[in-house]
């Protein structure tokens, strides 16, 4: 590449971001550290009407939760902002090149109403002609620049009227760009609309916006979702009209994530019907205070969603699936993107949480469990000692963070209820001699820890002439209150002596 390479991803704060919008900024994210380039975060709210609250706050907080901090943008500083379109707008950075391609005749004053755009469509659909609506055609019969005197439109914006600058598609022109991951596009230039650009307001139409903020951040690579390829077209014209052709980006346009079952794209229905997030982190409406659970308050580590978000539309080529960032960023390309959509697969998900929960140091979960530990005022949640033992027991039987605490609860307190199949089929009636003898035996050891719990255990059966199976399923139950778990005299070594015995003790009198 002769050029630096600068890539942005550049929300709408319409809402809240979707995973596909996530998954967007991160493969612009790996490109850029891949060839030692600079990632952006710009705002696109050109859009006012659609502006909700929040929106931009969630999105800057989404992409630090999934390690994609951007290099220069809004939040994150740089020497070519402002990073927010309309703060850009306050400089009239977008109206010196609206007029410019007015005054190259790439470009025209439109004042229809909007009554007179509902008419032509409606006279367009009676007519049996389908879009585009305002073009070279229709154009003509509409109130702009073009059909209207040169001293009707100087009355009118003298007077103030609202207009707005509509790009001059031309007429039967081929305009092509190489899509890097779809190959050569070609669109007819008779198949698109005189789109609006710019509007009296002062604030420019996404298409301008894009195009203008594109070339003065220098951005090298533009790779975004494939709902913005019928757009590309305009892009690509724009560049050429601004005189700005040789410094237009390379275009890579991302394939859908669809949902699980069925056609279609993911949608947050789709979330809420299945039973999983489409959120990186919950968002709560400001107008509805409807809640919308994201994939962090669900227990999800962020460099598992970076590998779920990866997988879902990009192959390595090899059969490795577990990432680390770095081992991504040398991975990645865009030749190995596809063209078609992925399919969600939210068990899929679920395993490489489990994956990176497992692989995980103890000590590191035992931080990361703790303020949840002590949000549910669990005995021993200070001792972090204590919480990564528990985690060394329970993360091999566990998809998410909370599963060691909620799964492993009997680590924190006494069992008060016991697993009523166990007691059914392995508590007999010679059972609480055996098991009081047991503990009795289990106090005369000096250093308490699992090999030495475990050897005298298997002695004493031997004596007693019991087998294992009998034996160990109650002294599980005793302890625990459950009929299965990690490893009996790994747990009684992490209780401690005191606390085997004392539980013991209280289900002797409870059985």
């Amino acid at each position: 590449m002769d050029r630096k390479v600068r890539v942005r991803f550049a929300p709408s704060p319409t809402g809240p971001l979707h995973m596909g919008g996530v998954r967007t900024a991160l493969y612009n994210y790996l490109f850029a550290k891949k060839h030692n380039g600079d990632f952006l975060l710009r705002i696109e709210d050109t859009d006012q009407t659609r502006l909700v609250e929040g929106a931009e706050e969630y999105i800057v907080e989404s992409l630090k939760w999934a390690g994609l901090v951007p290099d220069e943008g809004q939040g994150f500083g740089g020497d070519l902002g402002p990073y927010k379109q309309s703060e850009r707008k306050e400089q009239e950075l977008y109206k010196k090149y609206a007029h410019q391609l007015i005054d190259s005749g790439h470009a025209y004053y439109a004042f229809d109403t909007l009554e007179e755009l509902d008419q032509m469509r409606e006279n367009l659909k009676a007519a049996g002609v389908a879009a585009p609506q305002y073009n070279h055609i229709t154009r003509s019969t509409m109130k702009n620049s073009i059909s209207l005197s040169t001293e009707e439109v100087e009355k009118r914006l003298e007077n103030g009227d609202p207009y707005v600058i509509r790009i001059r598609i031309p007429r039967n022109e081929e305009i092509k760009f190489k899509d890097l991951i779809r190959g050569w596009v070609v669109v007819q230039s008779t198949n698109l609309d005189d789109k609006v650009l710019y509007k009296s307001d002062g604030m420019p139409t996404y298409h301008l916006a894009n195009i203008v903020d594109d070339y003065l951040m220098n951005i090298s690579h533009v790779i975004r979702g494939e709902e913005w390829l019928p757009s590309a077209p305009l892009h690509v014209l724009l560049y050429q009209v601004l005189g700005w052709e040789d410094s237009m980006p390379e275009f890579a346009h991302l394939p859908l994530i669809l949902k699980p079952d069925g056609n279609g794209k993911l949608s947050k229905r789709d979330g809420d019907r299945l039973g999983f997030p489409v959120f990186p982190i919950e968002w709560k409406d400001p107008q509805s205070g409807e809640i919308s659970s994201g994939y962090r308050e669900n227990g999800y580590f962020p460099e598992a969603f970076i590998n779920i978000l990866a997988f879902l539309g990009w192959n390595p080529g090899t059969s490795q699936e577990m990432f680390s960032m770095e081992q991504m960023i040398e991975a990645f390309t865009l030749e190995r993107v596809g063209k078609a959509g992925a399919k969600y697969d939210p068990e899929k998900a679920k395993w490489f949480n489990q994956q990176y929960l497992r692989s995980t140091d103890n000590q590191e979960l035992a931080k990361k469990i703790q303020p949840k530990a002590i949000e549910m005022c669990l005995e021993k949640s200070n001792d972090l000692e204590f919480l990564a033992g528990v985690c060394g027991m329970m993360k091999e039987r566990a998809t998410f963070l909370n599963e060691i605490l909620t799964e492993g609860s009997y680590f924190f307190s006494r069992p008060t209820e016991f697993d009523d199949k166990t007691y059914r089929k392995k508590w007999k009636e010679e059972t609480p001699a055996l098991m009081a003898e047991w503990k009795a035996e289990m106090a005369s050891i000096d250093t308490f820890n699992a090999e030495n719990c475990e050897t005298l255990f298997k002695s004493f059966l031997e004596k007693k002439g019991v087998g294992l199976g009998a034996a160990l399923p109650n002294f599980r139950l005793m302890v625990t209150g459950l009929g299965m778990g990690p490893s009996m005299f790994e747990i009684a070594e992490l209780l401690g002596k005191d606390e085997v015995l004392g539980r013991m003790e209280d289900a002797l009198e409870k059985l």
